[in-house]
């Protein structure tokens, strides 16, 4: 059988994301797939769907803060939320973070993965700023991005080609029926299937044929 292409589409606002993200980073070298990282926009996600956040509901909210403890626990991801991030979190957009980023998937995929998980965890773990051109300028350090070519990228993204890549990206991600992140479609027997949410990648693996080996796969007490 050949290897199954399945996207990830995720934009780094997304504290659910970073959950799929790394469970999936962690089977991409288990299962038999082919792992391609689709940054989006969640804001144009949202409006074109009519979609709102989860913060703007207060029982929900109430909800997330418990979830996402209990989430980032269970998929060993350092992230947390308290009740005055939401604030930060619905007054900050990620438009210019997305776009850095697809600058470098267009530039130096190889760094893709690497960025995108320091993004997270300057937001998600260290609870700072990703909005402002010197928060972005100290991920890209983190992540071993030389000051120069870190340069060449902020000037890429205000670029018709980063704008239009991000924009087209976050369209597909639509058509595939993505109302919210992580959108995950795994493309088998010939059709797109589209999974919501970090804690649907079990069903993806009962849908594609693989094993669920639970979110940690490469820990020792994981069954093998």
């Amino acid at each position: 059988m050949g290897r199954t292409l399945v996207e990830l589409f995720y934009d780094v606002v997304s504290p659910y994301s970073w959950l799929g993200f790394e469970v999936l980073c962690r089977y991409q070298h288990i299962w038999n797939i082919d792992l391609r990282f689709r940054p989006a926009f969640l804001g144009g996600i949202m409006q074109a769907t009519g979609n709102k956040p989860p913060a703007m509901l207060p029982k929900r909210a109430e909800y997330m803060l418990k979830d996402l403890e209990r989430m980032g626990k269970y998929y060993q991801v350092p992230v947390t939320i308290s009740a005055s991030d939401f604030q930060r979190i619905l007054g900050k957009s990620s438009l210019g973070a997305m776009r850095f980023i697809t600058a470098i998937d267009m530039t130096q995929p190889k760094y893709l993965e690497t960025l995108s998980r320091e993004f997270w965890m300057r937001f998600w773990s260290q609870h700072e700023d990703i909005s402002q051109m010197e928060s972005i300028v100290a991920v890209a350090g983190q992540a071993g991005l030389s000051s120069e070519f870190t340069q060449k990228l902020l000037d890429m993204i205000s670029s018709p080609e980063v704008k239009n890549r991000l924009k087209e990206t976050t369209e597909e991600a639509i058509k595939y029926g993505a109302f919210g992140m992580p959108a995950v479609v795994a493309h088998f027997n010939g059709k797109p299937h589209l999974f919501f949410g970090s804690d649907r990648l079990e069903l993806l693996a009962n849908v594609i044929g693989e094993k669920w080996l639970g979110p940690v796969p490469s820990a020792p007490s994981s069954k093998m």
